[in-house]
């Protein structure tokens, strides 16, 4: 009996409910066990998105390129600007512009569309905002396609500086994920923010430098601008692909701070509350 008898000493494991992870870390150790699952839902979101529609994903090249053309033609001359240089200045604002609200309002929804899915299984809640920001960066490529193709038809090559896009694109998802963590938090407990983040979202969208440029406005009004957020990642991207080159460091240095700010911020306010998300979507 010798070799059946066990060890009198040893300590069977026991799971401590209160030695849980803050979920402000907690969250951030489940999206790493569920990092395929961001795949999965970036891949869903791409092909609902495009499954019937005639055009595709061309779509996405196409959308950008219909705005542009309708603001080319009514602000180019009121601008007193080139048409081939003011369609390439609007149309790099827009693709940042267009990433960021469509990734922040997806997030929104994605949540509240996933309530069924997060009350029968276990999965990080953020995991919603964070495959809206994948979904968004698949479109933002698809963009940044079509945009070559009209520099290219408008007899503009392509820049070395469009190598140094990832810096800018960085530093606007970093923004970007902040702001959908803490407005799909809002969301969830109440209803009326989407509706009236769409709303907000235009006067914001002319409140930032996108269809305009900023040297037309009096020093005043520029500085107020340089409080906007968006403006500085539209610098920052619109320097690397419109105008060849790199961000000066203040505009790099301002575009990081407030996106990290941002994440950190919105981490926080999505994290604290999250377990409740379940009973409340």
């Amino acid at each position: 009996m010798d070799g059946l008898t066990s060890a009198p000493d040893a300590v069977l494991p026991c799971y401590d409910s209160a030695a849980r992870a803050t979920p402000f870390i907690e969250e951030g150790q489940a999206l790493v066990r569920y990092r395929d699952l961001i795949v999965q839902l970036v891949s869903r979101s791409v092909k609902a998105r495009y499954k019937r529609s005639i055009l595709g994903v061309a779509w996405t090249m196409i959308n950008p390129l219909l705005t542009m053309t309708v603001l080319t033609l009514v602000f180019s001359q009121l601008f007193r600007a080139p048409a081939r240089d003011y369609a390439l200045y609007v149309l790099s604002g827009l693709l940042v512009w267009n990433f960021f609200a469509q990734s922040t309002t997806a997030a929104m929804s994605d949540l509240l569309w996933g309530g069924g899915l997060i009350t029968r299984v276990f999965l990080p809640k953020s995991i919603f905002a964070l495959a809206a920001l994948g979904t968004g960066l698949v479109n933002l490529v698809l963009a940044l396609v079509a945009y070559a193709i009209i520099a290219l038809v408008l007899g503009v090559p392509p820049a070395w500086s469009w190598l140094l896009l990832p810096i800018p694109v960085l530093a606007v998802g970093l923004f970007t994920l902040g702001v959908a963590l803490a407005l799909s938090a809002a969301a969830v407990y109440f209803a009326d923010v989407m509706p009236t983040y769409e709303v907000l979202l235009t006067a914001w969208l002319y409140l930032t430098p996108v269809i305009y440029p900023i040297g037309l406005l009096p020093e005043s009004v520029q500085g107020w601008l340089r409080w906007n957020p968006m403006f500085w990642f539209v610098q920052g991207f619109r320097a690397v692909l419109y105008e060849g080159r790199l961000p000066d460091g203040a505009t790099l240095a301002v575009a990081f701070g407030a996106g990290l700010v941002a994440l950190v911020l919105g981490w926080w306010i999505f994290t604290r509350r999250a377990r409740e998300y379940a009973y409340r979507v």
